[in-house]
């Protein structure tokens, strides 16, 4: 009999662990190995299924003696290990990758630096409710492997981060939506926006001629690389600032949505009856939208969805109302541009709590808007000196918490009637919390304590 072929996975969160259930159920040896600890119920599942694996430190002659390795996206190609397996020569995939060769299913993948969560479960949404046999993965909720190894879905939304695309080679997207490119984790780019963006426009690879590419035509990255990339899908744009032939577009406050082929008839939808506001999310329903007139749903069932969705925990999530201030919890906000977008749908007065691990931010984007709406800034992260160089000069007050609930009594108190306290911390969150999810759950504890 013929040996099986031997995997490695490294990293063991849910990603990993999906990669080896698959891995051991289509017949590879299989070893996990994760530099930190592994997490209870996750070693619980790969004890379950009788899959060796390690924690806190990698054996390297087990791993370089695989015959290809499936990466977590969180490891960096300047992690050691990753350098010897490439000096090795061993194949190293995204747990994306490695899945879809499992999987007739057809693929709608959403990427891009901001509103990808969003427009996933947007667009799960509206698809599920429309009856179609559908898995939600990638950045959210089950991996995608593990849902390939026990699942039987027709269709998958996918929300994938350029991290997952850099190990992407044979996968297709029959679907890709690109929502847009600014300056995201350009410390794994060489602090090169090209190289950022190139990964980014991984996401149309292997496309071709009746599959379909969905993009901001608006944002003016997407359009540089639109010149250096050669798109052979069905293209649909979308655009808030001009009107187009067809994709969608904005016109007196309703989106139109408009496919020419199959003798679809358009969509239109006011601005006001949409779940989800902000002129940002103006975009997110766009590509949602685009993406059910493509799989040629009823108009009804589209308008009927985007009305009803409710948003994702962390991202713009609305706490409480208390003596007339609306605390506002954008723990996910973990970029520049994402606090932008934050800031540029809140109405009136902000104190807006910033702060935590800095990837190399440049803060000069938010200036305009700072000086505009932001009436205090609470700063929560152990090293505040970059957020205050930065915004000395057009905030009056800048004061530093080391806790979310310091941040918060202070926020309360910065605030008055009809102003809103908005946790936008445009950086990681490592330096006092476990990740966003953490930071987010302890300011709303702390908001609701006041």
């Amino acid at each position: 009999m013929a040996e099986k072929k031997y995997i490695v996975i490294l990293g063991a969160g849910e990603s990993g662990v999906g990669a080896a259930l698959l891995a051991q159920k289509e017949g590879y040896a299989v070893f996990v190995s994760d530099f930190g600890p592994i997490a209870d119920h996750y070693k619980k599942d790969l004890e379950h299924a009788a899959i060796s694996f390690e924690e806190n430190g990698h054996s390297e002659e087990r791993i370089l003696t695989a015959s290809e390795v499936v990466k977590s996206p969180g490891i960096p190609d300047k992690a050691p290990i990753i350098k010897k397996l490439i000096e090795n020569k061993i194949p190293i995939l995204s747990e994306i990758e490695f899945a879809g060769r499992y999987s007739k299913a057809k693929m709608i993948c959403i990427t891009g630096s901001n509103g990808k969560s969003t427009t996933t479960m947007l667009t799960y949404h509206i698809l599920k409710n429309a009856g179609l046999n559908i898995g939600l993965a990638g950045n959210i909720g089950k991996s995608f492997a593990r849902q390939v190894a026990f699942e039987n879905f027709d269709y998958y939304v996918l929300e994938i981060s350029s991290f997952m695309l850099d190990n992407m080679y044979d996968f297709k997207a029959d679907i890709a939506v690109l929502l847009n490119i600014t300056p995201d984790h350009l410390d794994r780019y060489d602090y090169k926006m090209e190289n950022y963006s190139d990964s980014k426009f991984r996401i149309i690879q292997n496309q071709k001629q009746g599959d379909v590419f969905i993009y901001c035509a608006d944002d003016e990255e997407t359009q540089k690389g639109l010149l250096k990339h050669q798109i052979k899908a069905d293209a649909f744009p979308f655009s808030i600032e001009k009107t187009l032939d067809q994709g969608a577009f904005l016109q007196n406050d309703h989106i139109t949505l408009t496919l020419h082929h199959k003798n679809q008839e358009s969509f239109t939808m006011s601005i006001k009856d949409l779940a989800l506001q902000g002129k940002h999310n103006i975009y997110n329903s766009m590509a949602s939208g685009i993406v059910a007139k493509v799989l040629e749903l009823r108009n009804e069932t589209i308008r009927e969805s985007m009305a009803s969705f409710t948003n994702i925990e962390h991202r713009l999530e609305h706490v409480a109302r208390i003596s007339g201030i609306d605390f506002i919890n954008d723990s996910k906000a973990t970029n520049v541009n994402s606090t932008w977008y934050a800031l540029e749908s809140m109405p009136g007065e902000v104190v807006l709590i910033l702060g935590g691990v800095d990837k190399g931010n440049d803060y000069n984007m938010l200036k305009d808007l700072v000086k505009s709406k932001v009436k205090a800034i609470v700063c929560l992260g152990k090293d505040n000196k970059r957020i205050h160089e930065a915004f000395e000069d057009d905030v009056e007050v800048i004061v530093n918490t080391f806790s979310a609930n310091e941040a918060v009594q202070i926020a309360y108190h910065l605030a008055t009637k009809g102003n809103t306290v908005l946790l936008s911390p445009a950086c990681a969150s490592f330096d006092l919390f476990k990740n966003y999810e953490d930071r987010g759950n302890q300011f709303k504890k702390a908001v609701k304590e006041l």
